[in-house]
């Protein structure tokens, strides 16, 4: 058996025998008209939530038209809840309400197309104007320190309006109590460093760059986790989120039956799928359908979920994303060997193919918390091979046995290699460590700019920190899963701009084998080494700053070039040029004139450099 083919883990659970969730706002009776919503929501949050949808399908409406037709909107939703419910305006479905509402809008011709159409191709032609790309809308614009107080004190409401049309605008596929999640991080931060006790002696300024990242760092990992997801829908079809989703979900509920977690895992993935379209409602209802049903199923499905229920609906995905797994049954075997050794295992796998992988990796699942998500999808790929070997005529009578072996050692290997990087990390720190990745990231992808390959490394140097701390039950599940939004991220990136045959292979051939695949990629052999010119090592007298985070990046980005020109360079010639540069540049900074120094032996270690590296 091959553990390293491609994934193909055919695990569309059958509809037939496990009903969904429902999947669509239009398919939930409850909450489902317009007065029904804003009940459920109160005027404050329907009018947030307005707002969000507005920005995200109107990008190029300015906030004083987002403001208008969500304040419209939240008017007419007041007169539904006062009385008028029979109103057969009221009882139209929310997404056609917010589309009327928002074709009502003047002065946007893109939008004149999409609204002489008839719904649903209404609704489909507002979705494909959705445009997420960098660049597309201004980044949030933060006013200075003493303006936005000012600007706060004075008008609290539309400074949180302002932040929620910005966000919103820039990520119109984004969740929306995602956004308003954040706004509410921004807005206390702003009555904290303003008004409040914890304002800095030193002024706003200093509170609020001290805080900033408090508000700025869940919303990117939010965006982050999102892009990933609906990547790897994208990418690699339905059937493999929903591998994914089945292998998450049995780790987190173990306690759960088989049915309740196939019922999970269909109406996850058709979230997903309504969210990665940009449908905001059908998004936030199929959300909030399967909250309703874990909270209303606590006492089989999770008994760590108690608190989480308790709170407002908004607050309970968030709450429940970030609950522990819960406990393992006390009498759940840690083997499932009737997977193995039951004679009638080939009958069950020929007759029912889909429904036998998919138990299998539920069982598999439940039992190893232990385990990432993406090794479980290997274990599971790796099972079917060895049952379409094994189950065809003529095949040993102890071949399913051999599996077992396979997979201890493709443990092991998965365990080597997290531990070996870990070690690596404790010996070298930081910054040593990021230098470790930048020399093997370079010579894998040569063609990331320099700033793209600091920024990845840098976001593996703190998976570092992060995983490697831990126990070694939780390091797998830590370190892998976490590398792999990087790595969906590098993907992303190539899909955008190609990187080199290597990656395309690694990103496009398998998920669950994504990391593995690129860990293992070496020197892209297609790559032209870089000129050896002035401007490739430009030295100059801010390599003397005290500033120890600026100087280190100096380095890092020359590093990056002298491997762009040298990728076969040896560890020892590497150690050698190191020691010449420190000698340059201590020398260099003790001068009265650092730059004319730099000027002078700059070009003399360039050439000596030169001599070593052709040796």
């Amino acid at each position: 058996m091959t553990w390293r083919t491609r994934l193909d883990l055919l695990l569309l659970l059958s509809l037939t025998v496990v009903r969904a969730l429902p999947r669509s706002s239009q398919d939930i009776e409850e909450g489902s008209s317009i007065a029904q919503r804003f009940a459920q929501l109160q005027e404050d949050k329907f009018k947030a939530i307005a707002m969000v949808m507005f920005a995200q399908y109107v990008q190029g409406g300015s906030l004083g038209k987002v403001l208008k037709a969500a304040e419209d909107v939240t008017a007419f939703a007041r007169s539904c809840a006062a009385g008028t419910k029979d109103n057969p305006e009221c009882l139209k479905p929310l997404d056609r309400i917010f589309l009327d509402a928002a074709c009502q809008q003047q002065d946007l011709p893109k939008l004149s197309e999409c609204c002489a159409e008839k719904d649903p191709a209404r609704h489909d032609c507002f979705l494909s104007l959705k445009n997420s790309s960098r660049g597309f809308t201004s980044p949030f614009d933060s006013p200075n320190a003493e303006a936005a107080c000012q600007n706060y004190s004075q008008h609290p409401q539309p400074a949180r309006a302002h932040f929620i049309y910005q966000v919103s605008r820039q990520h119109p596929f984004l969740y929306a109590p995602t956004v308003l999640a954040a706004a509410a991080r921004y807005e206390e931060m702003l009555k904290s460093c303003c008004t409040g006790a914890g304002a800095s002696p030193a002024g706003p300024e200093e509170c609020l760059g001290r805080q900033a990242p408090k508000v700025v760092k869940p919303l990117k990992e939010d965006v982050l986790r999102q892009e990933h997801t609906c990547g790897i829908l994208e990418k690699f079809g339905e059937r493999t989120l929903q591998a994914l989703k089945l292998a998450q979900i049995s780790q987190k509920l173990p306690r759960a039956d088989f049915g309740s977690v196939s019922k999970l895992v269909l109406g996850v993935t058709a979230m997903h799928k309504a969210c990665c379209r940009g449908a905001t409602l059908d998004c936030m209802s199929a959300r909030e359908e399967i909250l309703r049903y874990v909270c209303s199923h606590r006492d089989i499905l999770a008994s760590k979920t108690q608190q989480c229920c308790e709170k407002p609906l908004l607050q309970r995905a968030e709450c429940i994303l970030a609950a522990d797994n819960d406990d393992r049954p006390a009498g759940l075997s840690p083997h499932i060997r009737e997977f193995i050794e039951d004679k009638g295992i080939c009958q069950q796998f020929a007759q029912e193919k889909d429904k036998h992988l998919a138990r299998f990796l539920y069982e598999y699942s439940r039992r190893h918390p232990e385990f990432s998500a993406q090794m479980l999808l290997r274990v599971g790929k790796g099972y079917e091979e060895l049952l379409t070997e094994c189950c065809r005529s003529g095949a040993p009578e102890n071949c399913c046995s051999r599996g077992e072996e396979e997979l201890k050692k493709h443990i092991y290997e998965t365990e080597s290699v997290m531990k070996a990087s870990c070690d690596i990390y404790k010996e070298k720190g930081d910054y040593y460590f990021q230098n470790e990745l930048l020399l093997s990231f370079t010579k894998k992808m040569p063609q990331l700019t320099s700033a793209e390959l600091i920024e990845f490394t840098k976001q593996m140097t703190t998976i570092g920190s992060k995983c490697c701390q831990l126990s070694q039950d939780k390091l797998l599940p830590c370190a892998e899963e976490s590398l792999d939004l990087v790595l969906g991220e590098i993907c992303r990136r190539h899909l955008r701009d190609p990187i080199n045959p290597g990656v395309c292979h690694c990103c496009s051939s398998s998920y669950s084998f994504r990391r593995p695949c690129l860990g293992k990629l070496e020197m892209d052999e297609s790559f032209e080494p870089l000129p050896l010119t002035p401007e490739l090592f430009p030295f100059h007298e801010d390599l003397c700053t005290s500033q120890e985070e600026m100087l280190q990046h100096r380095k890092q980005e020359m590093l990056i070039n002298l491997i762009k020109y040298k990728p076969r360079i040896s560890q020892a010639q590497l150690a050698s040029l190191s020691a010449a540069f420190a000698t340059m540049r201590e020398q260099c900074c003790g001068q009265p004139s650092p730059q004319a120094c730099f000027q002078t032996q700059g070009p003399e270690l360039i050439k000596r450099s030169e001599k070593l590296l052709s040796a």
